[in-house]
């Protein structure tokens, strides 16, 4: 199963560096000068080996070996670097998931299903899980105050969910 880690967007000056839209929560071990990563949606290119990683301000500048100039950079825009979690070792730590593993899984609380995971938003301070309940989209902070238990094999996380949370927007 490959899992996707960036999205590649503009290229940024004339060199051949491209903005990426981060989707993994550790870029300072993925984005290492010489890491060979695998590349899907653009044609006639499988894989990019990293030159140089830096951030300007919020966004991380990717400069690939493959890649010497604007025009270059500019046939990646909308490709996904993508790795194979079995191959990098898989998550790490005992809490660690990737959204593969959540996607699909039932939302509990107090016993009820209330839900289906649809997808984990990765940033910064911290995860969410997004999640169909009761017919909408809800954004549950992904802490183990929040959410308790996850239980992969069986099929759900377990929530307690702050009273109002999913009625959010109600009006």
């Amino acid at each position: 199963m490959q899992v996707s880690i960036a999205r590649i967007g503009k290229p940024h000056g004339i060199r051949g560096e491209v903005t990426v839209q981060v989707l993994t929560d550790a870029p300072e071990d993925r984005f290492v000068p010489g890491a060979e990563l695998r590349v899907e949606g653009v044609a006639g290119v499988e894989t990019l080996t990293v030159e140089s990683a830096r951030w300007n301000k919020q966004i991380l500048l990717l400069a690939f070996e493959e890649i010497a100039d604007r025009n270059e950079a500019e046939t990646l825009r909308g490709g996904r670097l993508v790795i194979n979690p079995e191959e990098q070792g898989g998550a790490e730590e005992e809490d660690a998931y990737f959204e593969h593993e959540l996607k699909g899984l039932r939302v509990v609380e107090n016993g009820e299903d209330i839900g289906e995971v649809t997808g984990l938003r990765t940033g910064a301070a911290q995860d969410l899980l997004v999640a169909e309940v009761r017919g909408r989209e809800v954004l549950i902070p992904f802490v183990a105050q929040l959410v308790p238990e996850v239980d992969v094999e069986g099929g759900r996380v377990v929530v307690d969910l702050p009273q109002g949370l999913t009625e959010l927007g109600d009006a």
